[in-house]
């Protein structure tokens, strides 16, 4: 298998992250932003979609779509519950990642990180994106109150996908993450998974 990784991104760093935790070799292949290497993806049809992560199979096929990838590759292993109701849940967090987590945590993160993108980083859209990304962290708090995962008693795909953009919440975001101790002691766990792999591995 192949993976088209963004380093800087998480939706590519959770795909790497559950390959590490799973032990699967991949190659990587890098397609930063701005990057030759990101055009010559594009346009060799590497990504479907345009934008990375994408994983390439080994016969030939491509899996775009970063909650896509880690369905496929969780499929059978124990980060995917067998109860369907779990497993329901678990691909409701993952879907809320991608309409609600996503928009505001990851936003406001590439709005300061990435050079290209500070003119789009007004006062107004960067206090809302802050508000908004607050209000989301705290769903994930009050989920993880009491609780070591958020589906079930065990690691999930979900905790995988949430982990990715929740981790750099505060470097990368300016979110105040000492709000959250309940996410706090989740991001512990997840570093603490054998064979966890950090964003710049």
């Amino acid at each position: 298998m192949r993976l088209y990784s963004m380093p800087s991104s998480g939706n590519s760093y959770k795909v790497r992250l559950l390959l590490a935790l799973l032990g699967r070799a991949c190659e990587i292949v890098d397609v930063e932003y701005m990057t030759e290497a990101l055009e010559s993806a594009r346009a060799e049809g590497r990504l479907p979609f345009g934008k990375a992560p994408v994983l390439a199979l080994d016969d030939g096929r491509l899996l775009p779509e970063s909650n896509a990838i880690l369905c496929f590759l969780g499929e059978g292993s124990a980060y995917v519950p067998a109860d369907p109701v779990l497993r329901a849940e678990m691909l409701g967090w993952m879907f809320w990642e991608q309409n609600q987590h996503e928009g505001t945590i990851a936003v406001r993160a590439a709005l300061r990180f990435y050079p290209h993108r500070r003119a789009l980083a007004t006062p107004e859209r960067m206090a809302e994106l802050l508000d908004r990304g607050h209000a989301n962290l705290q769903i994930m708090e009050d989920r993880l109150s009491g609780r070591d995962w958020l589906v079930g008693d065990a690691v999930s795909l979900a905790d995988i996908c949430l982990y990715a953009y929740t981790h750099t919440a505060g470097a990368r975001g300016g979110f105040d993450m000492a709000r959250f101790p309940a996410i706090a002691a989740w991001l512990d766990r997840v570093a603490a998974l054998p064979g966890y792999q950090g964003l710049a591995a």
